[in-house]
């Protein structure tokens, strides 16, 4: 039998993922061979509201040049790069895809930020890096797939220095009721671990760290979601460049099952930052 993190970096393999950004850039009017960061930016930050949502939490931090970041689930290395880019930090970015790891790496490469970034494959519950390495740890949309909340927040505060930040940006349950398959990060409920914010501070405080804010997203999603929708309409189908092109055959499926759940109220994606004790 498959392990389940198994299961989860197939979910999210796609192939000749950087060939097919490269034809997508060329068809939105871009040098696929010399990109810019923004260029990127439609289809390397894979959550709900991509860089709009990422400057939302990374306003409420201090990030400096000299500040380790680590980036848990740094799918194609679009958040990695935004942070590195902003703050002219250092990032490095961890995730499950191997194929994810392999394009994050040619990505950075090709709009120059490979010296401030570097991307290793592995797991949240056991990241490949070295204790109380890191000043800040970022995560967009990751704690979904991982069922051992209390795993994932005893590993991260292992890499956290004293004093050290966890700021986080998940997709959580407000509600008891079932949720409608397929979505963004899960075919099916086999993998899927949506849980309610309590879960996440119960974890948090068994791990030491402490809850400094919280913000419930609901209302932010549903008109980042309806102005994607009307840009669509308007262009009669999606932009050549997007995150749909990370979501296989069923992306259309994946988004109006998330969509209709936020509207509902029974999920809804959630800010969280945490800090270390000093």
């Amino acid at each position: 039998m498959e392990s389940l993190e198994t299961r989860v970096a197939d979910h999210y393999s796609v192939e000749h993922i950087v060939d097919t950004i490269k034809a997508a850039l060329e068809k939105a009017g871009a040098d696929p061979e010399a990109p810019t960061p923004d260029d990127l930016k439609p289809v390397d930050e894979f959550h709900t509201g991509g860089q709009e949502a990422t400057d939302a939490l990374l306003d409420q931090l201090e990030i400096d040049r000299e500040m380790r970041v680590l980036d848990i689930g740094s799918g194609i290395g679009g958040t990695a790069r935004h942070v590195a880019g902003r703050a002219g930090c250092h990032v490095t970015g961890v995730d499950l895809t191997p194929g994810y790891v392999a394009a994050a790496k040619v990505l950075s490469t090709l709009v120059g930020l490979e010296e401030r970034t570097l991307f290793k494959t592995g797991s949240a519950l056991d990241l490949p890096v070295e204790d109380d390495a890191f000043d800040l740890a970022l995560m967009f949309h990751v704690g979904m797939n991982i069922e051992d909340k209390t795993g994932l927040f005893a590993e991260v505060a292992r890499v956290l220095a004293p004093g050290g930040t966890f700021a986080l940006f998940d997709v959580m349950r407000l509600s008891d009721e079932p949720l409608n398959f397929p979505f963004p990060w899960a075919e099916t409920s086999g993998f899927s671990f949506v849980d309610p914010p309590e879960m996440y501070r119960e974890a948090a405080e068994k791990a030491g760290l402490e809850l400094v804010a919280e913000r419930n997203r609901l209302d932010f999603a549903l008109d980042f979601f309806n102005r994607v929708f009307a840009r669509m309409e308007k262009a009669g189908g999606p932009p050549p460049l997007g995150i749909h092109l990370l979501m296989g055959g069923t992306a259309k499926d994946k988004l109006q099952n998330y969509v209709t759940h936020i509207s509902a109220g029974d999920i809804a994606p959630v800010e969280m930052i945490f800090r270390a004790p000093d």
